[in-house]
């Protein structure tokens, strides 16, 4: 045995069980994530319950059973629950997702199972997915266009989906015309508002420059004017449709069409329906706007605001890191500033996020986006253009944030570089510039990128900065579009961790949010492996071309 522990074997198992250990703990957590989150998506089973209360009146809930769970007796009559002839220590309680929120005063009802007289599952049962207010629950009775019944042009199901379609595709042409021109329009009248204002303060503002901007302004409120009755054109038309339901109230309500997104009936559908419609719901996720305060809807402006800002934080980070390092391993003297120098870069690494935020307000934010205000936009004034928390300066932020990590993993590399090769090239007639450039950077592209790699990991994750210097719960617009100069760093973003904050801390509604911060969860760590994978696949590419060099 003594000899056994000698020979280090003992060790090497040891490692390789707790490396073992730590990745089926994370592949666990990946796939509970995964699993909690997709399920999401997935066509639920709706129910019809007749329920008992306890002072013997029944009621008709629809809904789907959201969450279920064991309760012992003794909690419940603590409680003041009277539980009649059941023996058991212990009984299910159901939670129902019953919807319907303009006519009940809560989204989701706990059920306990001795209360539930009749549980069915009606395969007419239908669930809309709307604009506002969130899912419906009903059996369609009719379908009305101006008040007028349609049902009887084919199966009501048929006449239905496409009503509804008709729908969305107006409301999308409503969104896109206003997105696009109407947007376009009220830009260029905000430009033409702030190039008189310029003029004004230059003193420069004469009578033939104010009948130009005047002429170009009428002529931008005309066109504006010929949209905006598009517009209105657009929305009349998607209103014209109304759908009657009958509730879990028995009550027949109508339901503008306009308001819908879609419409499916979960218990009449096979496995590959309920398939596709996973993955049709997977789709919209990704790539829609939010709804109810980010409980409702999809995700697009907060992947497009991570990718976005890790993608620039990415190109601001890797040349400072990498001509710091060359700096401090290639000309800096062995001596104790240099020393210090290392020091510090290191401790960088251990100061708290939160610490970096603050730093950006006050620095980046206050102090030069105000100077760059008062320089460049004055005509802007008081309301700031780069003086206030934008895209741009979070991700300076987090370039500050993970530049130690680029710094020393990019030593790293250049100090596995033989000194041979400097010296041979420096023999061969080569500057000491031509060195770097045809030889040692090349050499240590593959450090640079594991550098690069480790930086995206941490800055795609971090939220606390982000708070203070850029992101927002909701952001309007995207940091581009079609409007000249189409990269707007000065805008405000949403981002990918700071949602799962939000929707998981601040809902007004958690039992809804709760599969939605798994799914983004899920989303943020997919696009993570994503970006990475991305990454080592080009440090790869660069080991394999210049591996030679090494030979």
């Amino acid at each position: 045995m003594k000899q056994w522990f000698k020979s280090g074997k003992p060790w090497i198992w040891l490692t390789a069980g707790s490396v073992s250990i730590s990745l089926i703990a994370v592949l666990g957590l990946l796939i509970l994530i995964g699993w909690r989150g997709l399920s999401f998506f997935w066509p639920a089973q709706i129910h019809e319950m007749e329920v008992r209360a306890n002072d013997g009146s029944t009621s008709t809930i629809i809904g789907e059973i959201y969450e279920t769970e064991s309760i012992p007796i003794e909690r419940l009559q603590e409680s003041g629950v009277a539980l009649d002839n059941f023996n058991e220590p212990t009984l299910e309680r159901w939670l129902i997702k019953v919807g319907n929120r303009e006519y009940v005063p809560l989204d989701f009802s706990w059920v306990l199972e001795p209360q539930i007289v009749r549980d069915e599952t009606p395969a007419d049962l239908a669930v809309f997915e709307r604009t506002k207010d969130g899912n419906f629950y009903g059996y369609v009775v009719d379908v009305l266009e101006d008040g007028v019944s349609v049902a009887e042009q084919g199966s009501i199901r048929e006449v239905l989906r496409q009503r509804i379609e008709r729908a969305v595709e107006l409301n999308g042409q409503a969104t896109d015309l206003q997105d696009s021109e109407i947007s376009a329009i009220n830009y260029q009248l905000n430009q033409l508002r702030l190039e008189r204002r310029a003029l004004e303060l230059a003193g420069n503002l004469t009578p033939a420059e104010e009948a130009r901007i005047a002429a170009e302004e009428e002529q931008l409120r005309q066109d504006y004017k010929v949209l905006e009755e598009q517009l209105f054109a657009l929305r009349d038309k998607a209103s014209r449709d109304q759908v009657q339901v009958r509730d879990m109230r028995g009550e027949v309500v109508t339901l503008p069409m306009y308001r819908m997104l879609a419409v499916h009936f979960p218990n009449d559908m096979g496995f590959f329906a309920k398939l596709g419609h996973f993955f049709v719901q997977i789709g919209k996720f990704v790539s829609q706007d939010p709804r109810e305060a980010n409980t409702e809807g999809g995700v697009f402006p907060a992947i497009f605001g991570t990718v976005f800002m890790v993608l620039l934080m990415s190109v601001i980070v890797t040349p400072f890191g990498v001509v710091a390092a060359i700096y401090l391993h290639e000309y800096a003297g062995k001596n104790a500033i240099t020393r210090l120098i290392r020091i510090a870069v290191i401790n960088l690494a251990g100061v708290p996020s939160i610490v970096y935020g603050v730093f950006g307000l006050g620095f980046f934010v206050y102090m030069v986006g105000g100077s760059l205000d008062q320089i460049f936009y004055p005509e802007a004034l008081p309301n700031p253009t780069f003086g206030t928390p934008g895209v741009m300066w979070a991700a300076i932020t987090l370039a500050i944030l993970t530049l130690p990590v680029v710094i020393v993993s990019t030593e790293e590399g250049l100090s596995r570089i033989p000194s041979t090769l400097r010296e041979g090239s420096l023999a061969l007639g080569a500057t000491k510039a031509e060195t770097l450039w045809r030889i040692i950077i090349p050499m240590a592209s593959p450090a640079i990128m594991t550098g690069l790699i480790l930086a995206v990991a941490r800055a795609a994750g971090e939220v606390a900065p982000l708070m203070l210097v850029g992101v927002v719960k909701s952001a309007p617009m995207l940091p581009v579009d079609g409007n000249f100069p189409y990269f707007h760093l000065d805008r405000k973003f949403m981002h990918l961790g700071f949602h799962i904050y939000d929707v998981g801390f601040q809902s007004p509604n958690v039992e809804a949010a709760r599969p939605l911060v798994y799914a983004t969860s899920f989303l943020l760590v997919t696009i993570i492996i994503g970006l990475n994978l991305t990454a080592i696949g080009v440090r790869n590419h660069l080991r394999e071309k210049y591996r030679s060099l090494e030979h």
